[in-house]
């Protein structure tokens, strides 16, 4: 089973605890200098807790994004895009925070509604958040005053010591005259910002990080975490397994099709190794999305593939494979990336012995063609049998997409291949392998150079393909071989 890795902090510390600035690391002084650089994918605990909330379409995800310099959370026009709590490591004046975008408080629902019990579910979370922050960023529209900002700011009164009121889309002093109507709630701190055209974002920082205390913030480990892309079509259980793996609710889970839709991120430990999880929404067959919030989920998705050494692609095991599969796993293989075949729900099968997943790996085989080197393997997220099986093997395939193997074994193990199967000749095929470099790690590629590339038959691509998987140990994972001309030998050159 994972084990849990520390979270931040997000009590107030102790002033027993607090250091003293003679015991505090040399990063802190330097940070709170802005002279210290942070590495991006460092793992920290003790990080300030800093909470994005408000009303629906008043710009908390443009916002989120502005602060991280990058796209992140999706941004529509349409109210309540964000569902998740979506979650990163932001650098703020040189000091990272714990930087959250909650879903959006919304007062009317359809009651008996799945929407409505999904409105429920994201107002819980936000509210969730809200009590465990350390800094509240109540983000309000320059607009006219709504029912659900003046009971969202109700909600908000036992938090307004630690609360920044920052009204949104004043562009340029848009909308100021109206803005401060705001001022009769009695905000200690009111600011007027663009979240979108980037005004007054830097005094709003200051505001930020004026409030926070970094004396806690630790340097867990600057090595590059594994980093793991939950994928598949919907209600395939992916936010299960994500929370499972995080020991989090962080995904919302729902038997309602299609909850998911930012990535939502995540970090746990184990086996001695950092992972960063990457939960995705659901990818349904592109016919079937008319939505546009839902092409943007599924594109964000997709893009996880750039992001991510290995996916583990859920499959219902009850249901069985579905054409997304089969895409998903296609664009994942041309990335070269880890692809572990996650049957999840296994649970509920009615046969649970060898023979049965025996019968499950034949048929993907099948389906899958290429991709018998893949991993299978059963899973029940929800009561987690599996999970120390899979972390396994994800590491296994780590491992082998940043194996490297120098150029004289290389050329050694090419010489014994060609000598044991050796190359056909014909007098209109006739070519000679000269030989072999590794051009990549994660992914993994290789270049073959020979007298006459373009002859080189593709079942003797086959054969060489397989020699590298088994004997030089890539047998888990995706390799690209490239032919090349060449009429120098290895030695000569």
């Amino acid at each position: 089973m994972a084990k849990k890795k520390n979270k931040p902090d997000f009590s107030k510390p102790k002033e027993e605890e607090q250091q003293t600035p003679q015991q505090m690391p040399d990063f802190i002084d330097e940070a709170q200098s802005g002279a210290q650089e942070f590495p991006p994918d460092a793992e920290y605990e003790g990080l300030p807790l800093v909470v994005i909330a408000g009303r629906p379409n008043v710009g908390k995800s443009t916002l989120f994004n502005r602060f991280l310099h990058k796209r992140i959370a999706i941004t529509n026009d349409q109210p309540g895009v964000t569902r998740d709590p979506v979650e990163a490591t932001a650098i703020m004046n040189g000091k990272p925070v714990h930087l959250v975008d909650t879903g959006g408080y919304k007062l009317t629902r359809d009651i008996g509604t799945k929407e409505a019990e999904m409105d429920d579910y994201v107002v819980e979370r936000s509210l969730d958040m809200i009590d465990r922050a350390d800094v509240v960023i109540l983000l309000l529209d320059s607009g006219e005053i709504t029912g659900e900002d003046e009971e969202f700011i109700l909600k908000m009164r036992p938090y307004m010591k630690k609360l920044i009121a920052a009204v949104n889309k004043t562009e340029g002093g848009r909308n100021e005259a109206e803005a401060w109507n705001y001022a009769r709630f009695g905000f200690e701190n009111l600011i007027f910002i663009s979240a979108e055209h980037g005004d007054r974002i830097s005094e709003l920082t200051d505001l930020i990080t004026d409030r926070c205390d970094f004396s806690k913030v630790r340097v867990l480990s600057t090595d590059r975490p594994i980093k793991i892309a939950i994928l598949g079509k919907p209600n395939t259980g992916k936010s299960t397994l994500s929370n499972r793996l995080t020991h989090s609710e962080n995904s919302i889970v729902c038997d309602y099709a299609g909850t998911t839709r930012d990535v939502v991120e995540g970090d746990f430990s184990y086996g001695g190794r950092n992972f960063h999880v990457l939960d995705t929404a659901g990818i349904r067959r592109k016919a079937k999305v008319h939505d546009d919030v839902e092409y943007y989920s599924v594109n964000r998705a997709i893009k996880t593939l750039d992001e991510c050494d290995v996916v583990f692609l859920l499959i219902d095991a009850v249901e069985g494979l579905a054409e997304q599969d089969k895409k998903i796993c296609s664009l994942a293989f041309e990335k070269g990336r880890g692809i572990i075949f996650v049957l999840n729900k296994w649970d509920l099968r009615e046969e649970q012995n060898n023979k049965a997943v025996k019968q499950v790996r034949e048929w993907i085989n099948i389906m899958f063609g290429q991709m018998d080197f893949a991993p299978i393997l059963p899973l029940s997220a929800l009561e987690g049998k599996g999970i120390k099986d899979l972390l396994n093997t994800a590491i296994e395939l780590y491992e082998q997409l940043n194996r490297k193997i120098g150029t004289a074994s290389l050329n050694n193990a090419l010489q014994d291949w060609l000598e044991r199967y050796p190359p056909p000749a014909s007098k209109t095929a006739h070519f000679k392998i000269r030989y072999m470099t590794q051009a990549s790690t994660n992914p993994v590629s290789f270049v073959i150079f020979a007298t006459r590339p373009e002859v080189v038959p593709e079942p003797y691509v086959t054969y060489l393909k397989n020699r590298i998987r088994e004997d030089l140990g890539f047998d888990n994972i995706p390799i690209q071989v490239e032919f090349k001309g060449s009429r120098q030998k290895w030695e000569e050159r």
